[in-house]
């Protein structure tokens, strides 16, 4: 049997996309094959049976959504139970002060590391640190140097998207040991079958076409140019309901410069497979993304995408035929092309049947097969070269 040591700040499922990427796996896990002992920060008491230790963490103040693990105050507890359990893999989630003593323990043990690239934090500093910008450049450089520092001591990096890819090539991570690892869909949960007009209606009170936007309410995810286009149609004479779905703390200003704006909370995925199916365009301007989740569940769902031409999301629609991208923070760019699919039927037709043709070739099954099988490889060649000393 396969011991894997899996780290994550997060593990609660529906969390963000990272935290229900990870479940896709954990969900999966076959417990003739595989012991997992799970260390992370915010999460359950335990996950789904298997051994798991909470941490400690702090709220840095960047974010009130997101707080920061820290196993230096529970290292000896921690490294007590790694070495009782004796991983012969270690998988971490994201280059955190958690990420990094997983790193340094793996390292001392000699077992092998894997990581699936989950968040471009780089492109989060400019939001978090918009208050004092002379902090910007060094906090960019900083963690330039820690993101090359830490994907070269692992042994597989899983990138979500080309896009990625490159991104981690041009920061100095060897291309070697990156590997193309696309997110998978639902969709049974996902598809066009879902639309539900009477449900939509229900929350809009009228039959005006509806525009969607779902995520997490951060201001990392490029929510000013939201709030433009927003204004931008509310000026136009294009009849619409603009709809939000997802909570943050970028919420309350939303509502401040959204006053007619539906804002439906958080919702739980057969809830929100329901909104995609029956609403008309997708708008999604972040340029944050590693890969954009929410751009294939709605793609899957039907829904025509307006979205952004920066990060992973861009990888996922072929402009013209599967979606739209757009200057990132150009409202203007958006409202051209929300209004050529809201005026023409046949084109709003065919953008979505090719959306929903394009996700069909994305099948958990195989993405997390692939997991296993490369884990399976790595905990059979670490048999034979890890040294158990004290740390």
């Amino acid at each position: 049997m396969i011991r894997i040591a899996f780290f994550a700040e997060i593990l609660f499922e529906e969390y963000d996309g990272a935290s229900r990427t990870m479940f896709q796996i954990i969900n999966r896990i076959d417990p003739t094959r595989f012991s997992f002992l799970f260390i992370y920060g915010k999460g359950p008491e335990q996950i789904d049976g298997y051994g798991s230790i909470r941490i400690p963490t702090l709220n840095t103040g960047l974010n009130k959504d997101y707080s920061v693990s820290l196993p230096a105050l529970a290292k000896g507890h921690i490294k007590q139970q790694l070495d009782t359990f004796q991983p012969h893999v270690v998988h971490i989630a994201t280059p955190s002060f958690l990420g990094f003593f997983a790193l340094r323990y793996a390292q001392s043990r000699n077992i092998p590391v894997i990581s699936l690239y989950h968040t471009n934090f780089l492109s989060y500093i400019p939001y978090y640190f918009r208050k004092v910008p002379t902090l910007i450049k060094p906090m960019q450089r900083w963690m330039t140097s820690a993101t090359r520092r830490f994907y070269n001591h692992c042994d597989i990096v899983y990138v979500p998207s080309c896009a990625m890819q490159k991104q981690l090539d041009s920061l100095g991570v060897e291309r070697e040991k990156m590997v193309l690892w696309q997110r998978g869909i639902d969709l049974k949960l996902f598809n066009p079958q879902k639309r539900d007009l009477e449900y939509v209606r229900n929350i809009t009170g009228n039959d005006n076409p509806n525009i969607l936007f779902a995520s997490r309410l951060v201001w990392e995810k490029n929510i000013q140019t939201l709030i433009d286009i927003y204004k931008r149609l509310r000026k136009s004479e294009l009849a619409h309901n603009f709809i939000i779905a997802g909570d943050g703390p970028a919420g309350e200003e939303m509502r401040r410069q959204m006053p007619d704006a539906f804002f439906m909370g958080k919702l739980r995925h057969n809830e929100l497979a329901k909104l995609y199916a029956s609403s008309d365009i997708f708008v999604f301007p972040s340029i944050s993304e590693t890969y954009g989740n929410v751009v294939v569940e709605a793609m899957a769902s039907g829904l025509p995408c307006v979205i952004a031409d920066s990060g992973g999301s861009a990888d996922l629609i072929r402009h013209g035929h599967t979606g739209y991208k757009c200057s990132p923070k150009s409202a203007g760019d958006y409202l051209i092309y929300i209004r050529m699919l809201l005026s023409d039927p046949t084109l709003h037709k065919f953008v979505s049947n090719t959306g929903v043709t394009y996700t069909q070739k994305l099948d958990w099954n195989n993405l997390t097969d692939r997991y296993f099988d490369e884990v399976t490889r790595l905990g059979m060649q670490s048999n034979g070269r890890m040294v158990w000393t004290a740390c």
